[in-house]
Order: C-alpha cells, then sequence, then structure tokens
C-alpha cells in the first residue's frame, strides 16, 4: 500500500490536511495540491496512481482538470462536491471522473470508494464477473442468479455487462447511454430507465427495493454486491 501514490487536490486548507492525515493513516503516500495548475502541474511531472480532486478550485474547476488528466492517463479520478453541486459533479464524472464523495463525507467511505476505484483500475482478463450472486460469463453471453440461468435480451446484457466491468462505479445517464446505444442517443433517458425496470426484475429478490442495481437520482447508476446479512 505505501507504494500507492495519491494526488490529493482541494483549495481548502483544513480538508486538505484531514484528507492526508487520513490516506497516510491508511499507507498512502500522499502528494497535496491546492489549485488546478499545481494539480496539473503534478500529476504531470510525476504520475499518481490515483486522484482525490476538488469540483471547485481557485482557478478553474476539477471537471477540466479530470478532463485534461484523461486525455493522456486512466488513472482513478475521484472527486469531492458539496451538497447542491450536483451539475459540477454530473460534468466531472461525464468528463471521465471515476467517483465522487459528497462533502461532508465520512473518511471510511472515501477510503472504500478509493479501494474500490484502484481495483477497478487494475488490469483483469476475467472472464466470469461475479458481483454477490450475480454470476456473468462473458464468453458465452450467460447470466446467473443465485445459481439459476437469467434470461436477457441482447440490451439488457450489455446494460449490465457494462454495470459489472465498472463495479461500484457510478455511470451517468449520457456515459451509459452512449456507450449502450450510441451518441445518437446521449439525451434518451427514458431508454435507460425502462431497460434498467426490465433488468432489475429479473435479476434482483425485490425489485422494487433493489439491492444490487442502485440509483443516484439525477446522476446514473452503480452496481454492487448486496451486503451479506
Amino acid at each position: 500500500m505505501s507504494s500507492t501514490r495519491v494526488l490529493v487536490v482541494d483549495d481548502e486548507p483544513q480538508i486538505l490536511r484531514a484528507l492526508q492525515l487520513k490516506l497516510r493513516g491508511a499507507g498512502y503516500a500522499v502528494e497535496p495540491a491546492a489549485s488546478a495548475k499545481e494539480a496539473l502541474a503534478k500529476a504531470a511531472m510525476r504520475p499518481p496512481e490515483a486522484i482525490i480532486l476538488d469540483v471547485l478550485l481557485p482557478d478553474g474547476s476539477g471537471t477540466d482538470v479530470c478532463r485534461e488528466v484523461r486525455s493522456w492517463s486512466s488513472v482513478p479520478i475521484l472527486v469531492l462536491s458539496a451538497v447542491g453541486e450536483e451539475g459540477e459533479k454530473v460534468a466531472a464524472l461525464d468528463a471521465g471522473a471515476d467517483d465522487y464523495v459528497t462533502k461532508p463525507f465520512s473518511g471510511d467511505e472515501l477510503l472504500a470508494r478509493l479501494r474500490a476505484a484502484l481495483r477497478r483500475a487494475a488490469p483483469s482478463a476475467r472472464p466470469v464477473l461475479e458481483v454477490g450472486e450475480l454470476r456473468i460469463d462473458l464468453e458465452k453471453r450467460a447470466v446467473t442468479i443465485a445459481g439459476e440461468p437469467v434470461s436477457l435480451t441482447p440490451i439488457e446484457y450489455d446494460l449490465l455487462r457494462l454495470l459489472a466491468q465498472n463495479e461500484g462505479k457510478l455511470l451517468t445517464h449520457p456515459t451509459i447511454l452512449r456507450e449502450i446505444w450510441g451518441p445518437a442517443y446521449r439525451e434518451e433517458s427514458n431508454y435507460l430507465h425502462v431497460y434498467v425496470s426490465h433488468l432489475r426484475r429479473k435479476i434482483e429478490p425485490d425489485p422494487a427495493r433493489p439491492r444490487y442495481l442502485l440509483n443516484q437520482p439525477g446522476v446514473g447508476y452503480r452496481l454492487i454486491a448486496p451486503p451479506t446479512s
């Protein structure tokens, strides 16, 4: 863990100090930055293995930083946003951020999101994806839940595969629509809501109380392994 370098970008000194203490306590090497310019310079000079990035910075936006970094790197990026910054949050996710945490946040939640983002970034050639009791055989395009086969349409399968390949990551509505239906459907969120509803009826024990396919209102969806009881 000590070799994992994290670039932490926030212009509020107390938050920056708190993040450094929390991350270093968990064994990460931390590189702080207080502006967009400083963040981009440090990211280019010594590329980190993850970035924690505030969306509002004194000399620009975290969204612009994220977009710039994404032009040359696939490093995991977590954005920090205050309540009410929904538009900035969605823009950052669409610019390539992997996830977000809303201020004020729990340090333990931040660490869990960071660990998940680093796991997703690790190279993997797994032919089978497992999320809880959900099993997706990529070669056979076969899906089972608790060992029972699940019959999916091609679109339902592609939607589930995309979410499973990004397990735990919040994917925005435009991102999912672009990946599954193509650029022309980027604004057609009604397509997505219908297929998510169909998919939940097939994979959720109780579709009215989803445990796998979770919705973040106004932002997007993520697939998670339900907590074990």
